[in-house]
């Protein structure tokens, strides 16, 4: 694939970095988008040999600024072949009865509204052009429940439904939209989950081999590198050293 034109959020680290890292080489143009602009401006000076590249400063919980982001995107930007909405987060593994509000607020937030927000500024061209391909990065969460799990597997879930939901949006156009549902991969994700905690979160992936970021990256490229024809619904894929896991039995000591 080139000479397409891509928008990745949550661009700065992780899955989003990988999947620019695997598009710029192909000589396409990239619009990164995260909150953290010091390590955009990083991978735009390891980048730019290969690619044209967009930096916008954005938080994805931001509505107005989402707007305003797509509206302003330079002319060789504004045509968005491929919009991945990848920025999303983790907050804590906490049962419900005990949790941080603010956690999930901001699970919600960021999970929900931001998926929400950048499809619906990004999509109208899709459709003015009858062409283009959505890629929303949901989660095993979102069909397997785990303790702990419970708003953010609940947002991921939004995420595979809302997918579902704009295909039948679509229908009769050549617009095509795509969930992809990691399980566990190593990237900040365990370490922003447990707020900076090095040695927690390195033990979510203790005596495993966990996927990387550049295996989601190679997800994407490969749904997003099928016939005009083809749409991939839902791929949800795990290392080979996680499963799902048995009932959960509770039985009274007596």
């Amino acid at each position: 694939m080139s000479g397409k034109t891509i928008f990745i959020t949550g661009a700065s680290a992780g899955f989003g970095a990988a999947c620019a890292r695997m598009f710029a080489v192909k000589g396409n143009r990239l619009i990164l988008a995260a909150r953290r602009i010091d390590h955009l401006l990083k991978l735009q000076d390891e980048l730019s040999l290969h690619a044209e590249i967009h930096l916008i400063p954005l938080d994805v919980r931001d509505r107005e600024a989402v707007k305003g982001a797509v509206e302003g995107l330079p002319e060789r930007f504004r045509a968005i072949d491929i919009l991945i909405n990848n920025a999303g987060l983790a907050l804590g593994l906490e049962p419900a009865y005990l949790v941080n509000p603010d956690d999930w607020d901001t699970m919600v937030d960021t999970n929900i509204k931001g998926v929400m927000y950048c499809t619906r500024f990004v999509l109208p061209g899709m459709v003015s052009r009858n062409s283009g391909h959505i890629v929303n990065i949901s989660s095993t969460a979102s069909d397997w429940p785990y303790p702990g799990g419970n708003v953010y597997g609940g947002t991921k879930a939004f995420v595979t439904q809302f997918s579902r939901n704009l295909r039948c949006d679509l229908l009769g156009t050549r617009v095509r939209v795509s969930c992809i549902q990691p399980g566990m991969a190593e990237t900040e994700f365990s370490k922003v989950r447990f707020k900076g905690n090095e040695e927690k979160a390195a033990g979510v992936y203790q005596g495993t081999e966990p996927l990387t970021a550049e295996d989601i990256a190679e997800t994407v490229r490969w749904i997003t590198s099928q016939p005009p024809h083809v749409n991939i619904n839902t791929l949800e894929l795990m290392s080979i050293d996680q499963t799902w896991g048995p009932f959960a039995i509770h039985r009274e000591q007596k």
